[in-house]
């Protein structure tokens, strides 16, 4: 096993650090506190690349691999988790899927100005009254002629307000045997007439990022705006996440670098009976056990993008990924707070953002609790992977960086 990085992958790495070193750092917690997105997140993201990172050069991306986009995942939410949930949910739970689903039309239609950056994409799964239990979504579309007329309300959805296309999963057949057949996934243009979305404040976490809703109210879908086939929307849906996740681990992990960072420093800068507090050993178990967590989550979902890369089912191993980095991230930011003491209640130290961010890692993308099961169940044998019609395609760096 190899686990040296390509110069490819460090100089990605490289640029994307001080992009946010540069440009992000300075203003973050002035639209933290004022709960807004900065206008130029999107649009200089695009200019980077970064939202078509790991996207085939004929359909518009960079053509690095998925491992890459795990590092780019990582050093955004080092910074700040907006910035990392923004390629979660325009490439992990939209873009990769078009790719693994879309027909050639829809990949020309959709996914090539999003790898540009020309079009923003968000994705509609989660409903009001619906979370986990994705069966049991009372959001509809029903076929009328060559179209479909979708109605329903899409809440908890990133990019809501400022995506240009939305995928989103449908209740079609809801008297199917197996509720695995009921739903069916769709790409909504968002300028569409009967859609309509709006903000949501007041959030715990990302508040410099843009979190709201979608109503549907009889939208006229056309039926090659349909992804995959009818009745194979709760499949596309869990690939989805299975890219969602593990653009979720990825960050988690650096949300833990973060924190030890920030609690390294202090621990050097700040004094207490007459010694820097580093030297305290209660200080220096906080410390080590971010040490140890943050090389575990890497490990984890490096292991994940070696997976996506040969095109190999992880199901498992994304999951254990997120979860693990989620939770411990969780753990680190709480300890960093603690390093830094009163300090570390108040905004003038990051740490008090990095964990309101990191709480809601642990919820999304499936809780800590659905995980645990998941896991429970792979190594008791009750959870057995089913094959897709369709896979991720294994990254081909000759494709993936050929013109078309």
């Amino acid at each position: 096993m190899d686990f040296n990085l390509s110069e490819e992958h460090l100089g990605v790495q490289k640029m994307v650090r001080e992009f946010t070193q540069k440009e992000i750092a300075p203003v973050i917690k002035e639209y933290d506190r004022k709960q807004e997105m900065p206008s130029f997140i999107l649009p200089r993201m695009a200019e980077l690349g970064i939202l078509g990172i790991n996207i085939p050069v004929r359909y518009g991306g960079q053509g690095f691999d998925y491992i890459t986009l795990g590092l780019v995942c990582e050093e955004l939410e080092a910074m700040d988790s907006t910035l990392r949930v923004i390629m979660s949910v325009h490439m992990g739970l939209n873009s990769m899927a078009i790719l693994q689903w879309g027909t050639e039309e829809q990949k020309q239609k959709f996914l090539v100005p999003q790898a540009k950056g020309e079009k923003v994409a968000c994705f509609g799964l989660t409903e009001p009254g619906v979370g986990t239990d994705v069966a049991g979504m009372s959001s509809t579309a029903k076929k009328d002629g060559d179209d479909w007329v979708l109605n329903g309300e899409k809440m908890w959805i990133s990019l809501a307000t400022k995506a240009d296309h939305a995928l989103v999963v449908m209740l079609t057949n809801p008297d199917a045997k197996d509720s695995h057949d009921r739903l069916t996934a769709f790409i909504v243009e968002m300028d569409s007439k009967g859609v309509t979305t709006g903000d949501i404040h007041g959030k715990l976490g990302v508040r410099a990022g843009s979190t709201g809703w979608i109503a549907f109210q009889d939208v006229r879908v056309p039926d090659a705006n349909r992804l995959g086939e009818e009745g194979e929307g709760f499949r596309i849906a869990m690939s989805c996440l299975d890219n969602g996740r593990y653009t979720v681990g990825a960050g988690a992990t650096g949300l833990i670098r973060a924190s030890l960072d920030a609690s390294v420093n202090y621990a050097h800068q700040r004094e207490a009976f007459g010694r820097e507090i580093g030297k305290f050993q209660l200080v220096q178990q906080k410390i080590a056990y971010m040490v140890q967590s943050y090389e575990m989550a890497r490990l984890l979902y490096l292991r994940a993008g070696w997976m996506k890369n040969q095109g190999v089912r992880n199901t498992r191993e994304t999951s254990i990924a997120k979860w693990f980095a989620t939770d411990a991230s969780f753990q680190a930011a709480s300890e960093a707070i603690q390093v830094h003491g009163a300090y570390g209640y108040s905004d003038e130290y990051d740490v008090e953002r990095y964990l309101r961010n990191s709480k809601g890692a642990v919820i999304y993308e499936g809780t800590s609790e659905v995980h645990q099961l998941m896991q429970a169940g792979y190594a008791l044998g009750y959870r057995k992977d089913g094959p897709l019609r369709k896979e991720l395609p294994a990254y081909d760096a000759e494709f993936w960086q050929e013109e078309k």
